[in-house]
């Protein structure tokens, strides 16, 4: 199955996906929102999937999976650290996340990810990596997290912004004793924004996984979603490409990105400046 579920959209009450207020409980208690992980879980699992994607910045998407995790060995867990979750389970806090991509937070995010889902860690991902970002660069964070992949743990990243392609191109040149560090890569690729599609098929070609993230474009494709997801399978790179559904219905809507479809609507791609532009007005609700 090389569709995962992302836990994004349910591990917290707030995101900054579209139509939030139809796809959600009414009251989005830590329970509601517990009760839809597991039942978006389930439904997954039941279809194939076998590839879940949390992050320290989810809320308690990390604490949702490993509540549903026993009975379920063959399921690979990836999760990212550089964020914290700041917005104290509400939706109208004036700061949800804290970016630190320093080694003092990637230790002190692997224990509290450890502590919540021990040895079913799978790839541990530094969160929204820019072509600017000290995790790039920092030979002590370098150590560390190669210390963590001779315990069998992959190393990976996310990247985001405009300039997706320069940060996966300079991720792919880290090594640490002539080893690469960095062994999968999870970016942004839709129909609005291509642009790390070249930057992705190196990595694909030099063996690292590529997964693509946020394929509807924070639901500025979901009026077409199984066409748009069908495209991000179809690239040559793409390994993975994650569902970001919120409700059951939405996951078999993408699942349906699997089989033989229409082709993808014409839809003209954005400049990056452009897309993330936009993307940052998003409002989170």
């Amino acid at each position: 199955m090389r569709i995962g579920l992302g836990l994004a959209a349910v591990g917290r009450p707030g995101y900054i996906n579209l139509g939030r207020d139809r796809d959600l409980p009414a009251e989005r208690t830590v329970d509601a929102l517990r009760r839809r992980s597991h039942e978006l879980l389930d439904a997954a699992y039941a279809a194939g999937v076998r590839y879940v994607d949390v992050a320290r910045s989810y809320g308690r998407a990390e604490e949702f999976l490993a509540a549903w995790l026993p009975g379920h060995d063959d399921v690979l867990v990836a999760s990212k650290w550089g964020y914290t979750y700041t917005a104290g389970w509400r939706v109208d806090a004036p700061v949800h996340e804290a970016k630190d991509h320093s080694a003092a937070t990637f230790a002190r995010q692997l224990d509290e990810t450890r502590a919540l889902l021990g040895g079913r860690l799978d790839t541990y991902q530094i969160h929204s990596v820019t072509p600017e970002s000290p995790a790039l660069t920092d030979r002590t964070l370098h150590r560390a997290l190669a210390s963590l992949a001779a315990t069998g743990v992959t190393i990976g990243l996310s990247v985001s912004g405009p300039h997706q392609a320069a940060a996966i191109r300079t991720a792919l040149r880290v090594e640490v004793d002539g080893e690469p560090l960095f062994r999968t890569v999870q970016a942004t690729w839709n129909l609005l924004e291509r642009s790390a599609g070249p930057a992705l098929t190196e990595a694909h070609a030099d063996g690292r996984r590529a997964v693509v993230k946020e394929g509807l474009a924070n639901g500025r494709l979901a009026g077409n979603d199984s066409a748009a997801l069908a495209a991000a399978l179809a690239q040559p790179f793409a390994d993975i490409v994650l569902s970001g559904a919120a409700t059951v219905a939405q996951l078999t809507s993408n699942l349906r990105a699997l089989e033989p479809t229409a082709p993808a609507p014409a839809t003209t791609p954005e400049s990056p400046d452009d897309y993330w532009r936009t993307r940052s007005t998003l409002a989170w609700s």
